[in-house]
């Protein structure tokens, strides 16, 4: 498991391919542990929104299951960001036990 993590928001995890995926699609290399400066979280949200604005986003991806499309495992990671954005924060994700 991947956790992301900000301050006053609770924390979003994935399993470790799927948060991999994500952070490609916001720019970052997929390195573990990695974190967005407070300068670097809009961007990050501006692009991993326009990767889930395209079609195949839209429906079942390839990650695990078919059935989930990669927009809506997108959501908690964005909200998370979205809230980093407005109080001014930073991120970090890191490898977790869970």
């Amino acid at each position: 498991m991947i956790v992301f993590k900000t301050k006053d928001y609770p924390d979003v995890a994935y399993f470790d391919q799927i948060a991999l995926n994500l952070i490609s699609l916001m720019g970052h290399s997929e390195t573990v542990p990695g974190a967005l400066t407070d300068n670097e979280v809009e961007q990050a949200f501006n692009q991993l929104k326009r990767a889930i604005s395209s079609p195949g986003a839209q429906s079942g991806d390839n990650w695990d299951d078919d059935s989930v499309s990669v927009s809506h495992r997108a959501g908690p990671l964005l909200d998370l960001l979205q809230a980093a954005m407005q109080n001014n924060e930073y991120v970090i994700w890191e490898k977790t036990l869970r």
